[in-house]
């Protein structure tokens, strides 16, 4: 961890009601930057603290990866002394980031016009999963929801025959890295204005504008002729090539590449072929493609293509394992991987921050907090009288 260095985000204060993935994605990414993140948790604390291993309770490894560069707040919203004081955090606050319901969030007193009156240069975000204008707009949602009425599922579906889930929490995550650009929007408009805004993320529309940048394909010129879905992501042959010791992903593009991809799997007169010579006769018959570079890959090590494709400048790398990648020559000479000591947690790992700045670099100052760690000292430092910080921390 390095202490006392100020990234991009140095001096700006988040106050952050938000739980589970996608809003705790966002702020650590605002952490990260520099952000000063107070977590406000109610007295149960975030969910996600009890989701995954954990050496003691309320700490899972899926709370250490999703909260570092946090202080935890514990405070009873349903109490007015409670209510009162996360008030006091916001008047002092730049963001106030949610992801509850709008309609619970109005109920509360902590919608947007409500905040704003209190404070005019503050940037309000919410993440939810629907338009705040529609008819869904207090509608739950989820990642596997969003993840099937973005049509991630059907694209699998296409692939493999039935709908399927991409093994990862996808919405939630791009989701989160959508929300925190947008709030560093915002605060770049604000310092130029001097007035906040209301930011809102919907998840559909996110993933429906994430998904869609390819496969809306043919839809594009309204030709329902054309068809949608971009032909080469969803072909079957489409995957990881197996070699004769395990597996390679590479990708060719342009005509040039292609020529050299040739050569170097022992098949030029492939350039020559009239089904493959140019990228749109590709793109019609990808499929018979892949299958003779699928053939071919079977006939050698993984870390002889590697030579050959490296000599021929053509992208290419193994497929990694979780548990290899802890070990990978290139993560660490990179430093991606961290062995670091939690005060209470003891050895963990944790990922470095990847964006780099030559100025501002970002950096991991604290690790996850337990759950109200920081409650009296943030409450102190707001202003709030002692027998008041008292009380809210007996």
């Amino acid at each position: 961890m390095k202490a006392g260095e100020g990234g991009p985000l140095a001096g700006v204060r988040v106050v952050d009601l938000t739980v589970n993935i996608l809003g705790p994605v966002a702020t650590q990414v605002l952490g990260d930057m520099g952000a000063d993140i107070v977590k406000v948790e109610p007295p149960t604390g975030d969910p996600i603290r009890f989701m995954g291993p954990s050496r003691s309770p309320g700490m899972s490894v899926f709370f250490l990866n999703t909260n570092r560069n946090k202080r935890s707040v514990v405070l009873d919203l349903k109490r007015p002394e409670a209510m009162d004081a996360l008030l006091h955090l916001v008047d002092g606050a730049d963001v106030f980031v949610h992801n509850m319901r709008l309609g619970a969030a109005e109920r509360l007193g902590l919608s947007y016009a409500a905040l704003a009156k209190r404070n005019r240069r503050l940037v309000y975000a919410a993440a939810t999963g629907f338009r705040q204008s529609s008819r869904w707009r207090d509608k739950p949602a989820f990642d596997d929801v969003i993840q099937g009425m973005s049509g991630i599922a059907d694209l699998v579906a296409r692939r493999d025959g039935k709908p399927g889930f991409v093994p990862m929490a996808i919405a939630d995550k791009f989701c989160g890295f959508a929300f925190a650009s947008a709030i560093g929007m915002a605060l770049y408009r604000r310092e130029r204005t001097g007035v906040g805004q209301e930011v809102h993320v919907p998840m559909l529309e996110t993933m429906l504008s994430f998904n869609l940048v390819e496969h809306l394909w043919g839809a594009t010129l309204d030709d329902p002729s054309l068809g949608v879905g971009y032909v080469r992501m969803l072909t079957p042959f489409r995957r990881p090539h197996a070699t004769a010791d395990g597996y390679i992903c590479l990708l060719a593009n342009t005509d040039e590449q292609w020529a050299r991809l040739f050569v170097a799997i022992d098949r030029p007169e492939l350039a020559q072929d009239a089904r493959f010579a140019r990228l749109e006769q590709r793109t019609l018959n990808i499929a018979a493609l892949y299958e003779i570079v699928t053939d071919v890959m079977r006939t050698r090590t993984t870390a002889e293509w590697q030579r050959r494709l490296d000599a021929a400048d053509i992208p290419n790398g193994p497929v990694l394992s979780l548990d290899s990648m802890l070990d990978d020559p290139y993560l660490n000479e990179t430093g991606f991987f961290q062995r670091v000591e939690h005060p209470t947690e003891g050895r963990m790992i944790t990922t470095t921050v990847a964006t780099e700045f030559s100025e501002s670099p970002g950096s991991i100052r604290r690790l996850a907090p337990r759950l109200g760690e920081h409650t009296a000292e943030v409450l102190r430092e707001a202003g709030l009288p002692e027998a008041t910080v008292a009380a809210l921390t007996a």
